[in-house]
C-alpha cells in the first residue's frame, strides 16, 4: 500500500514538474479539446427534454411515443357525412358581409368628409 502512495505521488511530481513547460497555449488548446470532446460523449446520450418525466402536472393528458406530425401521404381525409355549408347559408352570409362592407366604407368616407 505505500509503494502505490509513493508511486502515485512520483507520477503526480512529475506531471507538477512538467506542467511550466507546457505553453499557455497549448494548455488552452488541449482544455478546449477535452471540453468539445466531453460535450460531444455527453450529447450522444442525450434525451428529448420533452421526454423527460419533469414538469408534468397530475392532470395532464400521457403523451404518445409516437406522434407522428404528418399522416402518409397516400391516406385521404374521411369524406364528410354532411356539407359544411347549405348555398341558402352560404348566401346569407355573403350578403352579410357586404352589407357590413358597404357600412364600414359609408362610415369611412363620412369621417373624411368631416376632417377635411
Amino acid at each position: 500500500m505505500a509503494r502505490g502512495r509513493a508511486t502515485r505521488a512520483r507520477v503526480l511530481g512529475a506531471l507538477l514538474m512538467a506542467a511550466p513547460a507546457i505553453s499557455g497555449l497549448v494548455l488552452s488548446a488541449m482544455v478546449l479539446s477535452a471540453t468539445v470532446l466531453s460535450a460531444m460523449v455527453l450529447g450522444g446520450c442525450s434525451i428529448s427534454i420533452a421526454d423527460l418525466p419533469l414538469g408534468t402536472s397530475a392532470d395532464a393528458p400521457p403523451r404518445l411515443k409516437d406522434a407522428g406530425g404528418y399522416p402518409p401521404v397516400n391516406e385521404l381525409p374521411p369524406e364528410r357525412e354532411e356539407t359544411a355549408m347549405s348555398p341558402a347559408e352560404r348566401a346569407k352570409i355573403q350578403s352579410e358581409l357586404i352589407a357590413a362592407r358597404e357600412h364600414q366604407a359609408s362610415a369611412t368616407a363620412a369621417k373624411d368628409t368631416t376632417a377635411k
